[in-house]
């Protein structure tokens, strides 16, 4: 990589003691880190880079021959003095026959504040997106967290199936709004300002998804279809009426997994010849990205901020000149992405923070 681009020690930036559940506690209210821009404690599974004693075993994830990268996008909405809009359940879920847009015809699940102009539609619905939803509450660190969130129409009621478990934004931020691994819809995920021409690459883990067909390790056990932090797996892991049923051999590899380039990997070995590859790769050897959900064909999705601040997918192709989504397999961003998915480890072992090389 080029050491231009290179950023420097990060330990001003992630300095001070564990987090104490209060915005005033040690590194948590710290003025290098912006809790809307990187929320979570510290000592956030989110924010530690990768330890000096870890050891890795390759993930050997199946070489992709439909989009090498596409964007998952995170809905994100962090206006806690937004107006409150109701959320009904829609159980339209992931099938792509169904709307999702429909909102008089299910119960609450709850109000939250959106900017009355904010808009996720479902056109077409057989794109069936992920879409994750973390919102701030009006109390300034309370986060909910539900899927497949959508808001067709500005200023109306939205709708979602899906309830995860409350964190605190000065808390530890591991559960949340990606079903596929029960993890989080904010941590890990790729924000806007982020990876920009200049810029340093992520100080943050960030978040993979792979086809769990080809990679996520199933030998029929549900205590096998997933690795700490993730709490669960999807449904159908172990569904053999099911083109998704995980047909992975790797007991490694499935959601929870911490994929990362080794400390042994030279990156400038690698020869990548886009920068924005180059900056991913950097953060994949010193942070790394864990396993969240299934991409569902023969590519592998990062996930990215769609919200009121914007979209991260439309800020990086006004950046580069070309879409984070590969489209497919031979452009010079896809070649660069899969040679980094060929280098990448599972990281097999407790691991302790350490200072970004």
């Amino acid at each position: 990589m080029d050491a231009g681009i290179l950023p420097g020690d990060a330990t001003t930036h992630e300095s001070g003691a564990a987090d104490a559940g209060s915005p005033d506690a040690g590194s948590d209210a710290s003025p290098y880190r912006d809790p809307l821009v990187q929320p979570f404690a510290s000592t956030s599974i989110w924010n530690m880079p990768i330890g000096s004693a870890a050891t890795y075993v390759p993930a050997q994830i199946a070489p992709v021959t439909g989009s090498t990268l596409q964007g998952d996008e995170d809905v994100i909405v962090l206006d806690p003095t937004s107006p409150s809009t109701p959320i009904y359940r829609n159980t339209a879920d992931w099938n792509p026959a169904v709307s999702r847009c429909p909102y008089d015809a299910g119960a609450l699940l709850y109000d939250v504040p959106l900017p009355a102009s904010f808009v996720v539609g479902d056109t077409p619905t057989s794109d069936t997106p992920n879409s994750g939803l973390a919102v701030l509450l009006a109390d300034g660190r309370t986060i909910k967290q539900t899927q497949p969130f959508a808001r067709c129409t500005a200023g109306a009621p939205a709708t979602s199936d899906y309830l995860f478990p409350d964190v605190d934004l000065y808390g530890e931020g591991i559960p949340g709004a990606h079903g596929g691994s029960g993890l989080s819809a904010i941590g890990g995920t790729l924000r806007m300002g982020e990876l920009r021409p200049g810029g340093e690459p992520p100080r943050h883990v960030l978040k993979l998804e792979l086809w769990a067909a080809k990679n996520y390790y199933n030998d029929g056990k549900q205590a096998d279809c997933y690795r700490w932090p993730a709490s669960g797996c999807d449904g159908y892991f172990d569904d053999s009426s099911s083109p998704l049923e995980y047909g992975g051999t790797n007991p490694a590899l499935g959601p929870g997994s911490l994929l990362a380039l080794p400390a042994s990997v030279s990156i400038a070995s690698l020869n990548l010849t886009t920068q924005p590859a180059q900056r991913l790769a950097w953060t994949l050897q010193n942070y790394g990205a864990y396993v969240v959900d299934d991409s569902a064909w023969s590519s592998v999705s990062i996930c990215v901020e769609n919200g009121p601040a914007g979209s991260f997918e439309a800020q990086f192709q006004s950046d580069w000149g070309f879409s984070l989504d590969t489209g497919g397999t031979t452009s010079a961003f896809a070649r660069d992405i899969a040679v980094i998915l060929a280098a990448l480890n599972v990281v097999d072992s407790h691991w302790r923070r350490h200072s970004p090389r």
